[in-house]
Order: structure tokens, then C-alpha cells, then sequence
């Protein structure tokens, strides 16, 4: 249906194009009555016929549909056609990575507001056995108009049952774990507090603390935990990274020992408190 020139899905219509996402394209639009605007993420259904990408768009959309927390993106409703599938979205239209490259590095106050979001979020998600596995500065963790976080992009997150361990190797290889990149088994929330460590590092340095245009050596840096902190970073931050991290999970600090941190603790909002 055409409204003024512009296509129109169900009760929004569509603007532009925001991006290409793993599974077709993402797209502005508005609600026709309303004028609130929301991000429409259409999936064509061809590109989806392998069974592994097929998964992770029912994935994507069970583990939204579940989910109800002020810093994970909501999802609206989802509308099926012959050929595409159609996921309605909160839009929020900046991403953390933006915020960062335009300001260099960030204050430990400024860090900490955005790492107090992404930590409330991920032990919500963990409470609910949903680990995440694809936490990373850009596309998924997204700014709303207020500048609170926003993660998205559960396509490649998983359900945990209690005694389970997953193997699969997920997300950016810079984000990515000790253990997710040399294949052993993890049981899935430690996962999500090393890619939350090299995201802090991120906010408080502006640069990645693992990084090399050759994947072997990066992975070697990852492996063996070789990384440096810049001087200027607060003693209490230090000793949250230096905990986050740890090559060992079994050694690593949990979500639970991070929201008991001096440093976390800081002008912590009682709303994001468990």
C-alpha cells in the first residue's frame, strides 16, 4: 500500500533505510495515527531458508517478545508476509560506538551511567537464562534520544538450562572471549562480563584493548589476556577491569560481584537495581 508516495506495512509508514542488519535491512518508520517513529527490521524469507538463519530470526524474536527491561530494545509486534518477515521495533536512532569516536574517551561518571545500563540489562537477561554471546560497541548497543543505552540484535543470543554449556563461537572477535575463541565450553554469563570489560576499556580509553589486523595474533592477545592500561585510568576502574578481564572464567568477577563494586556503586539508580 502507498501513502503520498511512501510504502506502508500494516499501520507504519516507512521513511528510509537505516541500515543493512544480518538478515535484510532496517528500515525508519512511523505509525500512521501517532507519529511515533520505530525501527522496522524486514526479513526476507528467502535469504532465511538455511536453518541456522532461520533459527537465529526465531531467536531473535522469542527472546524479545520475552524480555521486558528499559535497556533492551522492545519488540512491538511482528507481521508475516509471503516473503518477508516483518519485526515492528523500538527505534533508537544512535549507537554508543558514534557517541565514543566523537568525544574521544569518556569520564568515569559518563562511563559508568552507560555501564551501569548494560550491566542492569545483561543480569536481567541472565536471570531470564538468556545470555546474549554478541555484546559489542557498534549495532548493538544502541542511544536512545536521551542518551540511555539500548541493546539489540539477540540473533546470535541463546537459552540457558541449568547444567548446560554452549560451544558455539559468537560475535566480534575483538569482544569475544578466551574461551569462546579456542572452542572449549562455557556455561554463557562469564561470556558477557568479558565483552562488558572490553566495552568499559573501550568507554575509559577510546581505543579496544585487544586489537591487530592479524586474527591469529589477535587471538593470541585474547588468549593470553594481553592488554595495557593507560595511566590516567582511575584506580577504581583498574581494578574493575583487571577482574573483568581474567583469562580464567571460573576466576573472572560475576554480574553479581560487579554490582557490589566500589566503583559501580557510584550514583547507582535505584531503578536498575535487581
Amino acid at each position: 500500500m502507498a501513502s503520498l508516495g511512501r510504502v506502508s506495512i500494516g499501520q507504519y509508514e516507512i521513511l528510509h533505510t537505516l541500515g543493512v542488519g544480518s538478515f535484510g535491512k532496517v528500515k525508519l518508520a512511523v505509525h500512521s495515527l501517532t507519529g511515533h517513529r520505530v525501527a522496522v527490521k524486514l526479513v526476507n524469507r528467502r535469504r532465511v531458508n538455511d536453518q541456522d538463519l532461520a533459527g537465529r530470526v526465531r531467536r531473535e524474536i522469542r527472546h524479545l517478545q520475552r524480555l521486558r527491561h528499559p535497556h533492551i530494545i522492545k519488540l512491538y509486534e511482528v507481521i508475516t508476509t509471503p516473503t518477508d518477515i516483518i519485526m515492528v521495533m523500538e527505534y533508537a536512532g544512535g549507537e554508543l560506538f558514534d557517541y565514543i569516536s566523537d568525544k574521544t574517551r569518556l569520564s568515569d561518571a559518563e562511563a559508568r551511567h552507560f555501564f551501569q545500563q548494560i550491566i542492569s540489562a545483561l543480569d536481567y537477561c541472565h536471570r531470564e537464562k538468556i545470555v546474549h554471546r554478541q555484546v559489542s560497541m557498534r549495532s548493538v548497543l544502541l542511544l536512545d534520544d536521551n542518551n540511555n543505552i539500548k541493546i539489540a540484535d539477540f540473533g546470535l543470543s541463546n537459552m540457558l538450562t541449568d547444567g548446560e554449556f554452549l560451544k558455539t563461537s559468537c560475535g566480534s572477535p575483538n569482544y569475544a572471549a578466551p574461551e569462546v575463541i579456542t572452542g572449549k565450553l562455557y556455561a554463557g554469563p562469564e561470556v558477557d562480563v568479558w565483552s562488558c570489560g572490553v566495552i568499559l576499556y573501550v568507554m575509559l580509553c577510546g581505543r579496544l584493548p585487544f586489537d591487530d589486523d592479524n586474527i591469529p595474533l589477535l587471538f593470541r592477545k585474547i588468549t593470553e589476556g594481553r592488554y595495557s592500561l593507560p595511566s590516567y585510568v582511575s584506580s577504581g576502574a583498574r581494578d574493575l577491569l583487571k577482574r573483568m578481564l581474567v583469562v580464567d572464567p571460573l576466576q573472572r568477577i560475576t554480574i553479581g560481584e560487579i554490582w557490589k563494586h566500589e566503583w559501580f556503586q557510584v550514583d547507582l539508580p535505584t531503578y536498575l537495581l535487581p
